[in-house]
């Protein structure tokens, strides 16, 4: 991606003094002045005196941190035999109540040690004698069984500092049991019988009984089981969120954390706008900081015998662009329309897979050490002098496997005889895959792409964690990888509209696969999208199998979601057809464009389902390895694939093709006529690289995951998203362990002539509107599936049946594809009759 030249990112490294920059002018903070509202008063001289400088916090050596570790340890280890001691105690006094509660009330009583340690009263108490007195207080003289949750609150604390687990959190603990600690013994005073004050006080304890006296003679009994059901159900909704949603069918009001987009906290030592102003930063390094780069330094492996000469030219390097990488491992928040009607409350239960579900890779920044920069700029400038080419500027651009080199020539040097150097370049770098951009769009300069010697590894945790992901606002969106600016590059699958992937193999298709499904997994809801996979190879989409409840959609009588045999590939794409021919039904019915518009006027209840109106999913049909299909179907399967690429995109239809032989009798000119969007992986030669892209490049491309990507006139060079088997595994796994529909989403049937079409029926079983659907097809003269469901208000699968019986009896003709068929009877007088003799029959 062509990006604009600042000197203020990126570091110049020279061999001379770099002279001092001159202090900013004042005309440089007028800006700054002119944004303050009011003037600040000057402060005194006392006031400077008495400000302290902020003190500074302790830090710790390692052997205070390990002491103080050890002294939380004790610490939890004490409380938690506490709250067993606690336990214990409470258990047995409720078993040995009358026994203890009369010791503990003669040693309180007659308040002494001597009565404590008598031996003529006893108690039965598991704990001894201390614990009959710590329950008699906790229990009777206190909050009754509502005591347990001290107990519980002090093994929280124990637990989490002695065995550092917080599957208890302290501070939640502690807020929950002091409501119950309040709450319950209130409550259990009113539910209980009040007649016998020793029961009830051993529930209840002192404190609920004198509580329910002093209520109920203010509020009254139904007052006071009014207060008790308010504050529990406020407790309720404050700490766990209950929607009450069995009360009442409306949508509930969307929470504002799901609406606005997250936004990472500042840092505290950023500086302001003014700061920046009045003190700019110095990119300009001396001599002694240039051997130090801000990305860790490599060593290459193999380094060329012969070294080039310093050329005296310097390299403007062009650090990596950083991003945001929150640490956050939720859910990756989605965008929805704040309507009436949900689509997602069908799945209400579902969770977005988290990214702890992927992996992390080693070396995931960009690790280029200077020299290497140096010494291939030395090698570009001195290969291109022994031709006379001589260069103004240089500058270098960091990406994850390749870094573009960008020069200006001299006036007067034709771009035709750099481009003619390229295998001269490469020789002299002894390196794969140099491709030189000229001129590069949009630039002055000529692009030389040269690999690095240790390429990094993109993964997709670090692409679908980047805020640029998070906030994004396409409908389809998903990241493809890194350009070689190291920034992260998101596509929209519902603007190219398709899609066509082809490389040699084991270059990186299927990786590249994986990766769009896998982001369109994390950002769109079951409800919002679903993929119809077809594999020839059987071997490459099977792990989506698991979430086929979920995501998947078949024809109704498949028992596999994932697409194997060829047949059912040929089904399954005029069943597609069908659909959209539908869905364009349905979209002229409503006056709108596109499935988006469709879409926005049934969420706002402007479209009666009752009419035949529902909301529609998006449809992305996957096909792994294309050229095995025209290889054994040829026309049956170009020829509805062609139709849906041509008119699917406004019915929200939407194609991502792969193939692993680019040849013109595969990729013919009617598929690329209408796949404007193409990714080329590496291939074998310049030919297959004209027929994916329609110019050369991806020969030259170095593999495992490189790639170019073609919108259009521009050419994108990309290093793909690497995402693992086992990733998907745990992804799968993940979403298919939740509640899903019933069975997978249902397309349309078709019927063909292998198939049969109905056309040996049974008159005795025609169905009930048979008659009826005769009338209004010839009243319209136009027979067609979509007419019946919505005059007749009737499924897709019925009115198929009944199209196919009037086609038995002659009233229709045979099925046409994507036109409707012929009707036979032109006046409803000869049909009417015709149905007579029908009957009589």
């Amino acid at each position: 991606m062509a990006r604009n030249y600042n000197p203020l990112k990126s570091n110049v490294f020279k061999d001379e003094a770099i002279p001092e920059q001159p202090p900013p002018s004042s005309s440089a903070e007028e800006p700054v002045k002119q944004k303050k509202t009011r003037k600040e008063k000057p402060v005194s001289e006392k006031k400077l005196k008495k400000e302290k400088p902020p003190v500074k916090k302790k830090e710790l050596s390692p052997h205070e941190i390990e002491k103080k570790e050890r002294r939380l340890r004790v610490w939890g280890l004490f409380l938690s035999l506490l709250a067993v001691y606690l336990l214990l105690a409470f258990v047995s006094y409720l078993q040995w109540w009358k026994t203890d509660y009369s010791y503990a009330d003669t040693v309180f009583k007659h308040f002494s040690f001597d009565t404590f340690r008598s031996g003529d009263v006893h108690c039965q108490n598991w704990m001894g004698k201390t614990g009959a007195l710590v329950s008699y207080i906790f229990i009777t003289n206190w909050f009754g069984i509502a005591s347990f949750l001290f107990a519980l609150i002090l093994a929280a604390w124990g637990i989490k500092w002695l065995l550092r687990l917080n599957f208890l959190p302290p501070w939640k603990t502690m807020e929950y049991s002091f409501f119950g600690i309040i709450w319950i013994p209130v409550f259990l005073g009113l539910v209980l019988p009040s007649d016998r004050l020793d029961t009830g006080v051993l529930f209840t304890g002192v404190y609920g009984y004198q509580m329910n006296i002093w209520l109920l003679d203010f509020l009254g009994y139904s007052g006071l089981a009014i207060a008790l059901a308010f504050t529990f159900l406020s407790f309720m909704i404050l700490a766990f969120n209950i929607p009450f949603r069995w009360m009442k069918h409306a949508k509930p009001e969307p929470v504002l954390q799901e609406i606005q987009p997250s936004v990472p906290p500042e840092d505290e030592t950023t500086e302001s706008p003014a700061d920046e102003a009045a003190f700019p930063s110095n990119n300009w390094k001396d001599e002694s900081e240039e051997e130090t780069l801000p990305f860790p330094p490599v060593i290459p492996e193999n380094s060329p015998e012969t070294e080039a000469e310093p050329s005296g030219l310097e390299l403007q390097i062009e650090l990596p662009a950083e991003e945001s990488h929150p640490g956050a491992t939720g859910p990756i928040p989605r965008q929805g329309l704040d309507t009436t009607y949900d689509p997602t409350l069908d799945l209400p239960s579902y969770k977005f897979p988290t990214l702890d579900l992927l992996s992390d890779y080693v070396g995931d920044t960009v690790a280029v050490k200077k020299e290497e920069l140096e010494a291939n700029k030395d090698r570009i400038v001195q290969t291109l002098s022994h031709y006379d080419i001589k260069i103004q500027r240089i500058k270098a651009t960091i990406g994850p496997a390749v870094t573009l080199y960008e020069i200006v020539p001299e006036a007067g040097i034709r771009i035709s005889r750099i481009k003619n150097l390229e295998d001269d370049i490469a020789l002299s770098l002894s390196a794969l895959g140099i491709r030189i951009i000229a001129p590069i769009p949009g630039k002055g300069t000529i692009g030389i792409e040269v690999p690095n010697q240790n390429p990094e590894i993109v993964s997709i945790k670090s692409l679908l964690s980047s805020e640029k992901f998070k906030t994004t606002a396409f409908e389809l969106p998903f990241v493809l990888g890194k350009t070689v600016a190291n920034e992260t590059f998101i596509a929209d699958l519902a603007k190219m509209p398709h899609l066509l992937m082809a490389g040699a193999t084991g270059q990186g298709k299927s990786v590249g696969l994986n990766t769009i499904i896998t982001s369109l997994l994390y950002k769109k809801h079951p409800s919002q999208i679903k993929f119809v996979m077809i594999d020839p190879k059987k071997v490459e989409l099977t792990l989506f199998s698991r979430i086929e409840r979920h995501f998947l959609a078949k024809l109704p009588d498949s028992e596999e979601a994932i697409i194997t045999d060829t047949k059912k590939v040929i089904r399954t794409l005029n069943s597609l057809n069908i659909e959209m021919d539908s869905r364009y039904d349905l979209l002229r019915d409503a006056q709108v464009r596109n499935i988006r518009e469709y879409n926005e006027k049934f969420f706002a209840r402007k479209l009666n389902p009752n009419d035949g109106h529902r909301f529609l999913p998006y449809i992305v049909m996957v096909i792994d390895e294309f050229a095995d299909l025209i290889m054994t179907a040829g026309r049956e399967i170009e020829t509805p694939l062609t139709r849906l690429a041509q008119l699917a995109r406004a019915t929200g239809i939407h194609l991502i093709i792969a193939t692993q032989r680019p040849s013109v009798n595969i990729i013919t000119g009617t598929i690329k006529a209408n796949f404007p969007a193409r990714i080329a992986f590496r291939v074998i030669s310049k030919i297959d690289s004209r027929t994916i892209l329609d110019s050369s490049g991806a020969d030259q491309l170095i593999g495992r995951g490189d790639m170019l990507l073609s919108t259009g006139s521009d050419l994108i060079r990309l290093q793909c998203a690497f995402v693992d088997t086992p990733e998907i595994e745990r992804l799968t796994e993940y979403i298919g362990s939740q509640r899903g529909y019933p069975d997978a989403f249902a397309l349309p049937e078709y019927y063909d002539e292998e198939n049969g079409s109905g056309k040996d029926f049974d008159p005795e079983q025609r169905d009930e509107f048979f008659a009826d659907a005769a009338r209004l097809v010839v009243q319209h003269q136009h027979g067609s599936t979509s007419l019946l469901q919505r005059k007749l208000k009737l499924g897709y699968n019925r009115a198929g049946r009944i199209i196919d019986q009037l086609e038995a009896a002659g009233i229709v003709g045979s099925f046409e594809g994507s036109k409707a068929r012929e009707v036979k009877f032109k006046d409803i007088n000869a049909l009417e009759t015709y149905l007579q003799g029908m009957n009589q029959d």
